[in-house]
């Protein structure tokens, strides 16, 4: 071999030079011997070949390197990475065709995480070579999904991280729905459970079934939002997480999911027993049951904190031993995290550490309570309206309400006081019936 070098490195021709040595890394390659493939490395980045030569060389092997044996491609592509790597600045484009081949045969070996280290050894913000910045965001979105096939959401999060200054000017609708995708998952395995479940319902949502060469089946659909219900129900409870709730509880695909039974029950607000939190655990992953400090898995504290939200529906007030026992949980643990709950303003009450008693408070928002207020106002107009059908008193068919209330309060004013909203009717009265539909709210 030592001969062939020395007569290819003789040729003054370039061209002529750049041929025989290629002849002879293709003897190489095909006796698929790892010794004979370092010496030509070794030559081939040595000072008797020109950068030039070299380039091309490395770059040719680097392309080739899949006619090697598995376990000979990855020795060799690594050796190749060490040896170049005091001189990585003149070899950047061979080095980047290297880490990508060995990043393919990780992944197809289903190390995920030593393809996504490959990957991230390519430097995408070289001074030497014009990068094109759809490549940078599909290299960040690629590695952060590997990342993620191993649970991995700490290094996952810093190449979103950086795709999310890529991805706002991003034309490439299936990169940017990859991207969606991972930040989904990051946040769901970070626990940021209610983020997580506004992005995956996003995603759900998604109109088109074909987005460049990728296909979006309802199968996928009907997984990010099962993923959305899942991590909703996991979310703390509290004042967001109902909204969130009464989001999904609405959509109509909701009820076709395996999981719809246990999000009825939590949108209700009912007590869910050991049977229907088991049978909801199945449908769980790993990091949804991970153990916490408190000695809580994430699916305990979030059953517990549902229940506690749910009995104070039902209880004016509760003492710790009654709240432990309906619980499952000891009375100590019990008042801690009702307190949290308070103290973070997601259940409203106060607790009675004398008497050992948690009392509960109407937590009805001004909305519901301004819906009560009209619900109310309907049903007194059809007291009126069933008086005068009883004295034979009819209505004409034109509009008869015009209620003015102030537009910071529930409360019904009187006209002399105020008037900054207008309360009507809809449609002329025919039915003699009012019902909380027929007004229309005109700031």
């Amino acid at each position: 071999m030592e001969s062939a070098f020395a007569s290819a490195s003789a040729i003054s021709d370039q061209r002529q030079k750049i041929e025989q040595y290629k002849h002879i890394l293709y003897n190489v390659l095909s006796s698929n011997d790892r010794v004979q493939a370092k010496k030509f490395i070794d030559h081939t980045l040595s000072d008797e070949v020109p950068l030039v030569v070299s380039r091309q060389l490395l770059q040719t092997l680097a392309q080739e390197l899949g006619k090697l044996e598995g376990e000979i491609q990855r020795e060799i592509a690594h050796y190749i990475l060490a040896q170049i790597q005091p001189r990585v600045v003149s070899f950047e484009e061979q080095v980047l065709i290297i880490r990508e081949k060995l990043a393919e045969l990780y992944e197809s070996e289903q190390q995920w995480s030593k393809a996504a280290q490959m990957l991230s050894g390519i430097d995408l913000d070289s001074g030497m070579r014009v990068i094109d910045e759809s490549y940078r965001l599909s290299k960040c979105v690629q590695i952060a999904r590997l990342y993620l096939e191993d649970d991995d959401a700490v290094n996952a999060e810093a190449f979103i991280n950086k795709a999310s200054f890529l991805v706002s000017n991003s034309q490439h609708e299936v990169l940017n729905l990859q991207y969606k995708v991972c930040y989904a998952r990051i946040l769901d395995l970070k626990r940021k459970f209610l983020e997580a479940a506004l992005r995956y319902y996003d995603i759900s949502q998604i109109e088109k079934r074909q987005i460049g060469d990728e296909e979006i089946d309802e199968e996928a659909l009907e997984q990010a939002l099962s993923a959305a219900v899942t991590c909703t129900i996991l979310a703390a409870a509290g004042p967001q997480r109902s909204r969130v709730l009464a989001t999904l509880y609405k959509d109509e695909r909701c009820s076709k999911l395996k999981i719809y039974p246990i999000l009825q029950k939590v949108y209700l607000e009912r007590i869910l027993r050991k049977p229907e939190i088991d049978a909801f655990a199945e449908e769980l992953k790993p990091h949804q049951q991970a153990l916490l400090p408190d000695n809580f898995t994430v699916l305990d504290r979030a059953m517990i904190e549902h229940n506690l939200l749910s009995a104070s529906k039902l209880y004016t007030n509760i003492s710790f031993e009654e709240l432990g026992t309906l619980l499952g949980i000891p009375p100590h643990k019990a008042e801690k995290i009702a307190s949290r709950m308070i103290y973070e303003d997601r259940m409203r009450g106060s607790i009675d550490q004398v008497e050992a008693v948690i009392h509960f408070e109407d937590d009805i928002e001004e909305l519901q309570q301004w819906d009560q207020q009209i619900v109310g106002l309907c049903q007194a107009l059809n007291d009126i309206l069933d008086s005068m059908a009883n004295k034979g008193v009819s209505l004409p068919p034109t509009p008869i309400a015009q209620l003015f209330v102030a537009p910071w309060s529930p409360k019904l004013l009187p006209l002399s006081l105020f008037s900054c909203r207008n309360v009507s009717l809809m449609e002329p009265l025919t039915s003699g019936r009012l019902l909380l539909s027929d007004f229309r709210f005109d700031s």
